[in-house]
């Protein structure tokens, strides 16, 4: 079992940054490839980023490329999401999620955390 808990959440501007933690605990971290993905009121949940388990290997979404940046730390067991040049269409609740396999699918990924708000004003 792994446990996933979310941070950094918030209300930013437009144009704004933030920077998002996930921190897990329980099973060898560096085990699972890691994904944020994200949800949206009335909209299903999205894939946003993926990271590998040595992070030698990442994967975005096409509206966050260029904008957003997946990164790791094994020994602090948390991976990070930093969001840059936010747009207010990035408001949604961001989950960070671990699996075997690393990829764009939710299936791949078996444990999730509980979410985190970010609002990005216009």
């Amino acid at each position: 079992q792994v446990q996933l808990v979310e941070s950094g959440g918030g209300l930013v501007q437009a144009g704004g940054s933030l920077r998002l933690s996930c921190t897990a605990s329980g099973r060898t971290f560096s085990n699972y490839a890691m994904g944020w993905f994200r949800q949206a009121p009335g909209k299903e949940r999205e894939f946003v980023a993926a990271i590998s388990w040595d992070g030698s290997s990442t994967y975005y979404a096409d509206s966050v490329k260029g904008r957003f940046t997946i990164s790791r730390d094994n020994a602090k067991n948390t991976v990070y999401l930093q969001m840059n040049s936010l747009k207010p269409e990035d408001t949604a609740v961001y989950y960070c999620a671990a699996g075997p396999t690393y990829g764009s699918s939710r299936p791949l990924y078996k444990y999730w955390g509980q979410g985190t708000q970010v609002t990005v004003s216009s």
